[in-house]
């Protein structure tokens, strides 16, 4: 098995499974080789920054979604403990006892939404702030992307940013590999001359593509709300094949 498959066809209690295993890293335990994500978190948490304004703000209300347990939700908690506003986390209760505890953090064990559904009325429309980083993916795979998405969209107060992260887009992927770039990454890699395999307009069920990107961007927009497909910063460890949708309440 290769370091990388070993993290494939991950779900909520693969993860809460991976958050009790002490012979991972806090990288390996969120579901990525250390490869990926050693040495790189302070260029992620710049980049989500940069794209959400609301998290400049004093006094916000933040919720993180699938914090996991890396360096990311510390570094959060940390801006907010800054800004003077209030931060929640929602996560699988193996999870969040990983994280360090903080005045301003709440933590919510369990699946997003279920485990707020007790405060979810009074949570509607007043959140500042809502990051889903490298979670999406897990919720297309278990079919209820589009229940996520109004959730989220109904807790926005006016002038709250939603960021769905790190969205792995097959057909950002193809697009890349097909290129010259592309295929000297894919040689550098392997240590061969062939070039990588790339078919466009084939069938694969469970993967992420343009369809499905585009088709949360249409749905938020048909709600009332500005949405964006945004660049990750290029010096993102996997920026040629990830991608990054902002959705804001005016």
């Amino acid at each position: 098995m290769s370091v990388a498959s070993r993290f494939d066809n991950l779900d909520y209690d693969a993860f809460r499974a991976l958050a009790g295993d002490p012979s991972l890293s806090r990288h390996e335990k969120v579901g990525f080789p250390d490869s990926y994500r050693q040495g790189k978190e302070e260029a992620i948490f710049r980049d989500v920054l940069a794209k959400v304004g609301a998290l400049q703000r004093h006094g916000a209300r933040v919720i993180e979604i699938g914090p996991g347990c890396s360096q990311l939700p510390v570094m959060l908690a940390g801006r907010c403990a800054e800004r003077g506003s209030q931060l929640i986390w929602v996560d699988s209760a193996e999870m969040l006892a990983l994280l360090p505890d903080a005045p301003q953090v709440r933590k919510v064990p369990g699946r997003f939404p279920q485990a707020l559904q007790p405060q979810m009325h009074e949570l509607a429309g007043t959140l500042d702030a809502i990051v889903a980083y490298s979670v999406v993916q897990y919720v297309f795979a278990e079919g209820n992307v589009f229940q996520f998405l109004d959730t989220c969209l109904g807790l926005l107060a006016h002038g709250g940013e939603l960021l769905i992260g790190d969205v792995p887009n097959q057909t950002m992927r193809k697009r890349f590999f097909a290129s010259p770039v592309g295929v000297a990454t894919h040689q550098r890699y392997t240590g061969r001359d062939e070039p990588p395999e790339v078919q466009f307009n084939r069938l694969e069920p469970g993967q992420m593509d343009d369809g499905v990107v585009l088709a949360l961007l249409a749905r938020a927009r048909a709600q009332g709300f500005h949405a964006w497909v945004l660049p990750q910063a290029t010096d993102l460890p996997m920026a040629n094949r990830r991608e990054d949708i902002l959705i804001r309440r005016p």
